[in-house]
C-alpha cells in the first residue's frame, strides 16, 4: 500500500510526525491546535492572566475553535480531501468545561450532516494548548 506524507510551509512535518497521511482512499489528519497570535492569547485568557499584552481581541474560545478547524480544513485540502468527506473526528479538551463552547463552533462550522465524533478531556502538552482537533477522511 502506498503511503504520501502532507504537509506545507505552513504545516511543515516535525521529527516526531506529519501534518496528514494519505492512503488510497483516505487521509489521516494529525490533531490540529490553534497557532500564532491567537493562541498565545488565549492560553493568558484561559490561565486567567490578564495583562494588556495578552488581552487580544481574537482571545475567546470559538475563535481558538475555529482557527482549529480552519487549520483542520486547511490540512484536508492539501491532501486532496475536504470537511465534507471527514468520517471521523477525534476532538481532545484540556477542560470539559469548554465542551458546550466547542460544540456550538463545531455545529456553525462544519458541513451537515456531521460525521461520527470522540471528545475526550485530555492532559494538555504543556504550551497552553486547550483544544487539539484530528480527523480521518475519504480522498
Amino acid at each position: 500500500m502506498s503511503r504520501q506524507l502532507i504537509s506545507s510551509e505552513k504545516f511543515p512535518p516535525k521529527p516526531h510526525n506529519c501534518p496528514a497521511v494519505k492512503v488510497p482512499g483516505l487521509v489521516f489528519c494529525a490533531g490540529q491546535t490553534a497557532t500564532g497570535e491567537i493562541k498565545q492569547a488565549t492560553v493568558s485568557l484561559h490561565m486567567q492572566q490578564y495583562t494588556t499584552s495578552n488581552n487580544h481581541p481574537d482571545a475567546k474560545p470559538s475563535s481558538v475553535q475555529r482557527t482549529v478547524l480552519q487549520n483542520l480544513k486547511e490540512v484536508l485540502e492539501l491532501a486532496g480531501s475536504s470537511l465534507e468527506q471527514v468520517v471521523k473526528y477525534n476532538v481532545y479538551l484540556a477542560d470539559m468545561k469548554d465542551f458546550a463552547a466547542m460544540n456550538e463552533v463545531y455545529i456553525d462550522f462544519l458541513p451537515k450532516p456531521m460525521p461520527s465524533r470522540s471528545c475526550l478531556q485530555a492532559l494538555p502538552p504543556g504550551d497552553g494548548t486547550v483544544i487539539e482537533i484530528e480527523c480521518i477522511a475519504q480522498v
